[in-house]
C-alpha cells in the first residue's frame, strides 16, 4: 500500500496534492482497496465553489457507491476526464492518473488540517 509523502490525507480517504493554488484530489489507496474495483465516477460539480467536507461527487464499485468529500474548499476547476471511459485508473494509479479532480483551493490554511502521510496510516491501523 502505497502511502505518498508530498500529498496530505483526509479522514474520508481522500488526499490532496498542492502544486501552487491549485491542488489535485483522489481517493487513497487504502479507499481504493475497501471499495473493490471502481467502475464509474460520477463528478458534475466541475465549476462549482465547495467547502471542506461537502460531497463533491460519487464513486461507484461493483458493490457499492460512496460520496467523494472535499478535503479543503475550493473551485472545482477540472473533473479527469480519462476516468470516463477509464474509471479503473483509480484502483490502477489512485496517486497518479486516477486523480479525480482539480482545484483551487480557497483557504490555505485548511490543508494543515489534514494528515500527513505517517498520521494517515496510523489512522488506518497500517
Amino acid at each position: 500500500m502505497k502511502f505518498p509523502e508530498n500529498v496530505r490525507y483526509s479522514s474520508d480517504h481522500e488526499w490532496v496534492k498542492v502544486e501552487g493554488n491549485e491542488a489535485f484530489i483522489g481517493i487513497t489507496c487504502f479507499a481504493q482497496g475497501e471499495l473493490g474495483d471502481i467502475v464509474y465516477v460520477d463528478v458534475t460539480s466541475e465549476g462549482e465553489t465547495l467547502g471542506r467536507d461537502e460531497v463533491f461527487g460519487s464513486i461507484e464499485a461493483v458493490k457499492t457507491v460512496s460520496d467523494l468529500m472535499m478535503p479543503v474548499g475550493g473551485e472545482v476547476l477540472e473533473v479527469n476526464a480519462e476516468l470516463t471511459d477509464a474509471p479503473d485508473l483509480v484502483n490502477k494509479d489512485p496517486f497518479g492518473k486516477g486523480w479525480i479532480i482539480r482545484i483551487t483551493v480557497s483557504d490555505a490554511d485548511e490543508l494543515s488540517a489534514l494528515m500527513t502521510a505517517d498520521q494517515y496510516r496510523q489512522f488506518i491501523g497500517k
